[in-house]
């Protein structure tokens, strides 16, 4: 930014209003000895001078703040005040000559006496910026104490001036009330907060004032009309006057502004003029006073000089205790600031944390260009730490958080939100460039990259929302959050954008689970029981027990549909646990009420995340004590994805297996780890998923697999079950293949507790017609 003295150099306005002070000035020693057109040419430069404080001021007014216009809008009456007064003066200098006078006439001091009255109330009725009580006091104790300086000042010259000096009383009242002027000015600049002009506008206008009030009380030569210098010393207020707008409006358009005045606890005009008013009293005292007057009143000034000189040396010491204060507050403030940049920021990877993220979000949002969302998960990070530890995990998330600040603009913003969620804030983005920064993500990702002994590749699943109206930022948090489950269940390392069916899905899902978590209490879940018979005879040799839901509102609900929720959601466990004692329950009922069921074999379906809740198989043992059932006739059925490559499963099935369960590998044959868990489960038995027997009869593939997993389970003197059979033909083609036993629409539909007592195990099921 240009120097204030280079600015004020160039302006035009400025150089015209110097060039013409300067003319003005030249014709005055031209015109020596010419007094009578000396003073004409003197009211003639005045005329533009004055314009130009009263176009200066009007201009100003036009792009000052608010509460500045006023000020502006008096200080442009005044200055159209000096010109009419000062053109009326002109002309009747030059049509009627008269004694040459630098004193207006009654026109000109009339106009002059209403723009020096619009100068003092816009000083008096100026805002000072004050607040409270005590700094209002202050400020008029010291305005006061400055205004009667002056005042005494322009009385006691005005009645008594110095040597030759002569001035009538018109002239020597309103040269009173300039000094006056003056001096309040003087002192509203320097005691308010926020001043309406810059220091280097306000003190050129001071200064006029107060040298227009000087020179009309100087004695000899300066009172006589026929030196050069008097007019040019009487004729450069005007430029001061008229310059003060102008070099404001240079201030405003420069980017400059008055700002707040940092003042001192004390200010020291007031002392300045106890100081003025002592010298004009020594110069008042009469040239014959006494040696007692004078010894009275230089006591008086020295007592004062000492009380005055003590009270700064308070004030200096005060002013050394404050400025300890404040470098004590800047300390503080130092820890506050680096307190709140902790608090914003997240410590491992220098990134903005959840908090900022949030905050900055909520700004963004009200960006018309618009902002996207992108919520990252890595994916597999918990392999990562439990393999390598928890400083490889915290290596690797600073190096993708340094992926991330390289894949986005350098107003973005990226955040981590916790663990291995990060988040970054798009702004002016539309979903194409979303997707783009999303597409830059994975690649650089997928990038190696060196995590101190290891080079690693990670993925990430990311979620992409944009605002819709309305939305704040939990909302948009929350939709870019589901997008990014959305992206892990199709596969992860993907993107994928928010969309209104997602949320429609995750809102249903949602209040399923809320309606979930009350189901259990109310009675509202039931189990049906799928006989499962010995293929050869078709007689009955045990049940799976398969749970529904009957929802008070919708119906009877499939287990397709809530069971993924609540193992999702944790709520597995609980259904679990209620459908493992209800089977339980059931199962030693039909024992104590039929003979045939003595052996009968009751199949849970439990949920990997029941396997791995703690005290899983004491909860097992409890429910046989409590039910009387025999653990030989409770078969828990899991499935490959439940146990696979998890150690803690895998020893909790080792345990029920020690107690006497029995236990299946339900689905066989849908998962890649199919044939590694024959060997790490200690299963009983194997059951063939139905998708490998609805075709079995026709598809010759489907057959192989039947017939390999049969040998299979012969081989590891496993137990074989067929589920889904249809058809006799498919009944006797798996048992040609080896299998013992099978379940399906065939023999019965999944049934009510007591018709599986009142048919199959009273023995009113013909097991020949059924089988």
């Amino acid at each position: 930014m240009e120097t204030a003295a280079r600015l004020l150099w160039r302006d035009t306005t400025l150089r015209v209003l110097t060039g013409i002070t300067l003319l003005g000035c030249a014709l005055f020693f031209l015109l020596d000895g010419d007094p009578v057109r000396q003073v004409q040419a003197y009211w003639a430069f005045q005329v533009p001078l004055d314009a130009a404080l009263a176009l200066g001021s009007w201009r100003l007014r036009a792009i000052a703040p608010e509460r500045f216009r006023r000020f502006w809008s008096m200080l442009t009456f005044a200055g159209l005040c000096f010109t009419v007064g000062d053109t009326t003066q002109t002309i009747l200098s030059l049509l009627a000559p008269g004694i040459p006078s630098m004193n207006g006439g009654l026109v000109q001091t009339a106009f002059f006496a209403v723009g020096m009255s619009s100068n003092v109330i816009a000083c008096l009725i100026f805002p000072q910026g004050l607040t409270t009580r005590r700094e209002k006091s202050i400020f008029w104790l010291d305005a006061t104490t400055v205004i009667v300086g002056g005042g005494v000042t322009a009385w006691c010259f005005a009645v008594n001036p110095l040597g030759s000096a002569h001035t009538d009383g018109v002239t020597a009242g309103l040269t009173a009330a300039l000094v006056v002027v003056a001096a309040f000015a003087a002192t509203k600049v320097a005691l308010i907060k926020v001043p309406p002009m810059a220091r280097i506008a306000a003190w050129p206008m001071v200064a006029a004032a107060g040298i227009q009030g000087i020179t009309t009380f100087l004695p000899g030569d300066f009172q006589e009309t026929g030196h050069p210098y008097v007019f040019t010393i009487r004729l450069a207020p005007s430029l001061l006057i008229a310059a003060g707008p102008w070099i404001q409006a240079i201030v405003v358009r420069s980017g400059r502004t008055a700002g707040a005045v940092k003042r001192r606890p004390y200010s020291l005009l007031p002392y300045g003029m106890i100081g003025l008013t002592f010298v004009i009293f020594f110069a008042m005292l009469p040239d014959h006073a006494s040696s007692q007057l004078w010894g009275a009143a230089i006591g008086v000034v020295v007592t004062s000089c000492l009380v005055a000189g003590r009270q700064l040396v308070a004030f200096h010491d005060n002013m050394q205790l404050i400025d300890r204060l404040d470098v004590a507050l800047d300390e503080v403030r130092g820890h506050e600031a680096q307190l709140r940049a902790q608090a914003s920021t997240d410590g491992l990877t220098g990134l903005a944390n959840r908090t900022r993220f949030s905050a900055l979000l909520a700004d963004g949002l009200a960006d018309p260009d618009g902002v996207a969302v992108l919520l990252i998960d890595l994916d597999d990070f918990k392999t990562v730490n439990d393999t390598l530890g928890h400083a490889a995990g915290d290596a690797l998330l600073v190096s993708v958080s340094a992926r991330l600040r390289e894949a986005v603009r350098t107003d973005d913003v990226v955040a981590r939100l916790g663990g291995d969620e990060f988040a970054i804030l798009l702004l002016g983005a539309d979903a194409a460039a979303a997707g783009r920064v999303a597409d830059d993500i994975q690649r650089r990702l997928s990038e190696p990259m060196d995590v101190g002994q290891h080079v690693l590749v990670t993925r990430a699943s990311v979620g992409v929302a944009r605002p819709r109206p309305g939305d704040d930022p939990s909302v948009l948090l929350s939709n870019a959050d589901i997008a990014m489950y959305e992206a892990k269940r199709r596969g992860k390392s993907m993107w994928v954008e928010y969309t209104d069916a997602m949320g429609a899905r995750i809102s249903a899902e949602a209040l399923l689970s809320r309606e979930m978590a009350q189901a259990v209490e109310r009675g509202e879940f039931t189990l049906l029981y799928q006989p499962i018979v010995r293929l050869g005879d078709g007689a009955l040799t045990g049940v799976e027990s398969l749970i529904r839901w009957n929802h008070p509102t919708r119906g009877l609900i499939a287990p397709s549909e809530f069971i993924p929720v609540a193992e999702r959601t944790g709520q597995i466990v609980a259904i679990g646990r209620w459908a493992l004692r209800e089977a339980c329950r059931q199962a030693a009922e039909w024992r104590r009420a039929h003979p045939a069921a003595q052996h009968l074999v009751v199949g849970v379906n439990v949920a990997g995340r029941q396997l791995r809740e703690p005290g899983f198989v004491d909860e097992v043992d409890a429910v046989l004590a409590e039910t009387g059932l025999p653990a030989s006739c409770l078969n828990i059925e899991v499935t490959e994805t439940a146990v696979f490559d998890d150690e803690e499963s895998t020893e909790v099935l080792f345990d029920l297996r020690g107690h006497g369960v029995r236990l299946s590998l339900d689905d066989f044959g849908t998962a890649a780890s199919s044939l590694g868990l024959l060997l790490t489960t200690p299963v009983t038995s194997l059951k063939l998923d139905r998708s490998f027997v609805e075709s079995i009869t026709t598809v010759g593939r489907q057959a192989a697999v039947a017939n390999a997993v049969s040998q299979m389970a012969a081989s590891l003197e496993l137990a074989s079950v067929a589920e889904g059979i249809e058809t006799v033909e498919q009944r006797a083609l798996l048992e040609d293949l080896g299998y013992h036993f099978g379940q399906g629409y065939l023999f019965a539909r999944p049934l009510p507790p007591a018709e599986i007592g009142s048919a199959w195990l009273s023995g009113r099921v013909d097991n020949s017609v059924a089988g």
